[in-house]
């Protein structure tokens, strides 16, 4: 599991500004409910000083969703509405006392919230700079311009940090040539050579050196097993649990049970799971509760 900050901790638990906000002249609309991370930032500016007076959110997401979109809101009332577009992912990640690397997505998100509210009270149209033949990645609908500007903003030199700081390339993976040649690209502006471990020499992940080839179907399901297995302890001492159901390519299903049916941290605790699956079967996979109508689990 992550280990998130108590700032982190606070702004869930306690979301500030929470709700729309009455009379807003401002709202900026990002992400997508099928994607998995919605937001919508509202803004009162006063006419005169385009000065922030109140700001508030809805978001469908996870906890560091929350977080960030919390921590935003409080960060920028009081400003200006261009010191406010001064305010980077990183700031929103600092002000929390920082985020797990594969929740930093979040805070672009806000960020990106933040100038669609803004140009939305300006009477702008907000672009997300979407081309035609210009999207990398389909699963998430990323786009190459924001993957771009997200590897230039945070000094990004690997996939898996673009994964986590978009989430292109966390479904399917087809994009991770696409994501490749744009690293290329980037790092070669600043004098540096794109590998597969980034700029800086890293050691393959784990679970991919130790892999000796393609697992037969069977031993991957295997796999995912004992892996939940492992997991299982830390949720039974909560009372939860939880099983495999079902797995068709990179989606997995599961049944989370007990004290964890129901629980607000369901979200943040199935996004745990998935990170630790990536991690220990060296693949992009992705962890979703299976449908009511599977009665039986695979592990029956």
């Amino acid at each position: 599991m992550w280990d998130y900050s108590e700032k982190v901790k606070e702004h869930f638990y306690d979301p500030k500004n929470a709700g729309a906000v009455e009379g807003a002249n401002g709202v900026g609309d990002v992400g997508s409910i099928s994607c998995g991370d919605a937001l919508r930032l509202t803004l009162k500016v006063d006419p005169e000083t385009e000065v922030i007076l109140d700001a508030g959110f809805q978001t469908f997401g996870c906890g560091s969703a929350i977080a960030s979109s919390s921590a935003l809101t409080e960060m920028i009332k009081g400003m200006t509405l261009d010191d406010a577009l001064k305010i980077s992912n990183q700031d929103i990640a600092d002000y929390l006392d920082g985020l797990p690397p594969e929740k930093m997505h979040c805070s672009v998100m806000g960020r990106e919230a933040l100038q669609a509210a803004v140009a939305n009270y300006r009477g702008e149209v907000w672009e997300d700079d979407h081309e035609e033949g210009a999207l990398v990645c389909k699963c998430f609908a990323i786009d190459e311009v924001m993957i771009e500007d997200t590897i230039r903003a945070n000094n990004l030199s690997t996939v898996e940090e673009v994964t986590n700081y978009t989430k292109a390339g966390g479904g399917c993976s087809s994009c991770h040539e696409g994501i490749e040649n744009i690293l290329t690209r980037v790092m070669a502006e600043r004098g540096e050579t794109f590998s597969a471990g980034g700029a800086v020499p890293a050691p393959a992940p784990a679970a991919a050196a130790a892999k000796p080839g393609k697992m037969t179907t069977l031993q991957r399901i295997r796999k995912i097993e004992q892996i939940l297995e492992s997991i299982r302890p830390a949720l039974q001492a909560d009372n939860g649990d939880v099983e495999l159901v079902d797995v068709d390519g990179n989606t997995i299903y599961v049944n989370l049970t007990g004290a964890c049916t129901g629980c607000q941290m369901a979200a943040m605790t199935m996004g745990g799971i998935q990170q630790r699956l990536i991690e220990d079967l060296g693949e992009f996979v992705k962890v979703v509760p299976a449908p009511k109508e599977s009665l039986v689990s695979m592990g029956a």
